[in-house]
């Protein structure tokens, strides 16, 4: 199969898909979807994240990391303070033994 072939086969999966997904900016749900979906970006970090977390040799350091960067992004409402504390508690933690 040509690398060009595999570039429109591409295309033509994920073009239609997000498409989809732009089209129905514009439609109304009713109260109960729009209260359920707003919780649908919260599960997909924590399913993402979670089994990372716990399914490493090391998930006493990330647990510290991310209890850290999730106390400072929920106190601060700042991302960007979240992810460097994490990323310095786990460092933190790397260095101590932990």
């Amino acid at each position: 199969m040509s690398g060009w072939l595999v570039i429109v086969l591409m295309w033509a999966v994920t073009y239609p898909a997000r498409l989809l997904g732009l089209s129905l900016g514009r439609l109304n749900l009713p109260p109960f979807w729009l209260a359920f979906l707003r919780f649908v970006p919260v599960s997909v970090f924590a399913a993402l994240v979670v089994p990372d977390v716990l399914g490493s040799p090391e998930w006493a350091r990330r647990i510290v990391g991310a209890l850290a960067g999730g106390l400072l992004m929920w106190r601060s409402r700042n991302l960007a303070l979240g992810i460097l504390g994490g990323f310095a508690a786990y460092w933190a933690a790397r260095l101590a033994g932990l």
